[in-house]
């Protein structure tokens, strides 16, 4: 938890803004001190973005002060980095420097190589993943003391979260981060910031402990909210009566009725707000069999020679399978998943692939390639002309099932190109989700995504009774939508595991411990051979070492402590009154749960890891 005695380096006192007639913000006030990584999270539409680019003098309020400290850099990671107009990747990055500092060129090169990006590269052409990076490389360079990011982590691989995870943990300024990557915000963030409509409050926990927190203050909404109701009857009846007496007094009690009906309707906005609706059909059943690849490899032709994606793979993926697939950019996912549906433009150059009967497919690109930059939304969801969506089977105008997805009236005669990312992704949902489609598959579907309409996203997937093959970085949404995982080992080898991505990395450091101790004993042996076939049977370990045996233990017996502590907390903090009660209460049972958790993940991890080595090391002795 950031220091409460470090004073702000960046705020927003009173701040107020007003878009098209419409309140977005009223009198927000909001602080950032050093150390601070806060979470920035919000309905759709609530204007997360609005308010970081306010933050960064982007936008100037109507009204109220932003203020940053003297001499204090502030950096803004827009959710579409653009690159247009720079030369070469170090120029765009060097864009970010203040002017006369010696060690600029360096910095820059030295941050684009820590992303693994050429700084001589040209801009054109580069991935989403590689346009990411290069933002986030010039963010670093710029050793800000303010950093705002929306939305960080799209496009990056996990190996690549993972490394922003790292800097974030060591950052020594303040941090404002949108993301729609929970286990990210979990991991990094120490502050809560919720954005409401009209309003925005603050909460001294990181994003784990969100929930509750936000519940506790909706539960306590809702008895304001009924208290209120009954007011607001009891003083429409009493001016009802008709008394005409004693007039100041009706007058003033008119006013305060005024005033209660106004606090409802700003409770009720608060709790209220515009949600996705989203549904599938699977139509008709597929076959047993949905697709079978054998033998499957495909190489491609690079400077230093060809470079193998897939080998060998043989895969089968049979009716109601919920199938994920990871990896680093460029270890072949899409490839895959082209070869599989019969979308890649080059053929496999080894291998057969089937698929099976009745496959009714609904396809999500990564890359959008579906919608055409100048088609409006009408066009696209009424290719033939008038004013008729099929929706599953059924025709509904074309407002209406926009409507379903945020999008307003005034919007459906825009080019797709004046969309959002987030936009972008919702209208490729809705054409998607249309059509019955009994396999549905997903590349990289939630980015872009809130946080509120990617939990609708994974309910609807919970309950599809069709086939589901996804691409995704994002570890939460695997966990919840995926029932294996597959992924790769390298030189083009894939394998698969059972399981959400937790079960994956656990299996994963089963597989890395194994091929470990089996690299270890295969060079024990070598040693041994040099020395004489006799020795090397005597110094081959056979069982773990004293200090390996008193930590297995030691964990066995701490693993059941660890996870009746963690109930014990759950229990703690499911209570919805707690926060109103005892908000330090609330925040440091958070803070010890989250902490628990992690030191529990840690010791299972060790304990796979030295049960592995036993078992490795007993099969070498027999």
């Amino acid at each position: 938890m950031a220091p409460r005695t470090e004073p702000p380096v960046a705020q927003l006192k009173d701040v107020s803004l007003s878009f098209g007639g419409e309140v977005l913000f009223d009198r927000v006030s909001l602080a950032l001190p050093r150390g601070a990584r806060a979470a920035l999270v919000g309905r759709n539409g609530a204007g997360k973005s609005t308010l970081m680019r306010v933050m960064a003098r982007m936008i100037e309020p109507d009204s109220g002060e932003v203020w940053q400290s003297p001499g204090a850099r502030a950096i803004y990671v827009a959710q579409e980095p653009d690159l247009t107009g720079f030369a070469t990747l170090s120029d765009y990055v060097l864009s970010g420097l203040p002017e006369g500092e010696a060690d600029e060129f360096h910095r820059a090169e030295a941050a684009l190589m820590q992303m693994e990006l050429d700084p001589y590269r040209v801009p054109a052409g580069l991935s989403g993943g590689e346009i990411r990076r290069a933002a986030l490389a010039r963010a670093i360079a710029a050793d800000p003391d303010i950093l705002l990011l929306d939305e960080p982590t799209n496009h990056l691989d996990i190996p690549a979260v993972e490394a922003l995870e790292g800097f974030l943990a060591g950052f020594r300024g303040a941090a404002l981060i949108v993301s729609h990557d929970r286990r990210f915000l979990e991991t990094i963030t120490n502050k809560t910031v919720w954005v409401r409509p009209g309003g925005v409050m603050t909460g001294e926990m990181g994003f784990g402990g969100f929930d509750a927190w936000a519940a506790a203050i909706e539960a306590e909404e809702e008895k304001v909210f009924a208290r209120l109701e009954t007011h607001i009857k009891a003083e429409t009846h009493w001016l009802a009566r008709g008394v005409t007496a004693r007039r100041t007094r009706n007058e003033g009690r008119l006013a305060r009725l005024y005033g209660m009906r106004a606090e409802r309707a700003r409770l009720i906005a608060q709790q209220s707000g515009a949600n996705v609706s989203m549904a599938a059909d699977i139509g008709g059943l597929s076959g047993r069999l949905v697709l079978e690849a054998k033998g499957l490899s495909k190489s491609f032709p690079t400077s230093d020679g060809p470079r193998c994606v897939l080998r060998n793979l043989d895969l089968r993926v049979m009716r109601g399978d919920r199938l994920g697939i990871i990896g680093p950019n460029g270890a072949g996912k899409s490839t895959l998943l082209n070869l599989l549906l019969g979308r890649a433009k080059e053929s496999p150059d080894a291998g057969e692939i089937r698929l099976g009967a009745n496959l009714e497919i609904a396809f999500l690109d990564q890359n959008r390639e579906t919608l055409a930059p100048q088609s409006t939304l009408w066009d696209l969801m009424a290719p033939l002309g008038g004013d008729q969506i099929m929706v599953r089977g059924q025709p509904r105008h074309v407002a209406a099932y926009a409507k379903d997805f945020l999008f307003a009236a005034n919007q459906l005669r825009q080019p797709v190109a004046a969309l959002s990312g987030g936009e972008r992704n919702r209208l490729q949902l809705a054409l998607a989700l249309a059509k019955p489609a009994n396999l549905l598959v997903l590349d990289e579907p939630t980015n872009d995504l809130d946080i509120d309409t990617l939990e609708l996203l994974e309910e609807m997937l919970e309950s599809y009774e069709g086939t589901l093959i996804v691409v995704s970085h994002d570890r939460a949404f695997l966990d919840s939508v995926a029932s294996s995982i597959l992924w790769p080992l390298g030189d083009g080898a894939w394998t698969e595991t059972p399981g959400g991505y937790a079960d994956y990395e656990r299996e994963r450091a089963r597989i890395l411990a194994a091929k470990n101790a089996g690299r270890a004993a295969v060079a024990g042996e070598s040693r041994g051979n040099a020395k004489g076939a006799g020795s090397a049977h005597k110094s081959a370990p056979r069982k773990l070492s004293f200090r390996d045996e008193h930590r297995l233990a030691e964990l066995e017996k701490s693993m059941p402590l660890w996870e009746r502590e963690i109930a014990r907390l759950e229990l703690a903090l499911s209570d919805p009154a707690l926060y109103g009660k005892n908000p330090k209460e609330f925040t440091r049972l958070t803070e010890k749960l989250t902490a628990q958790r992690a030191m529990l993940a840690a010791g299972e991890e060790e304990w796979l890891m030295l049960e592995d080595k036993k078992s490795s090391l007993a099969r070498v002795d027999g």
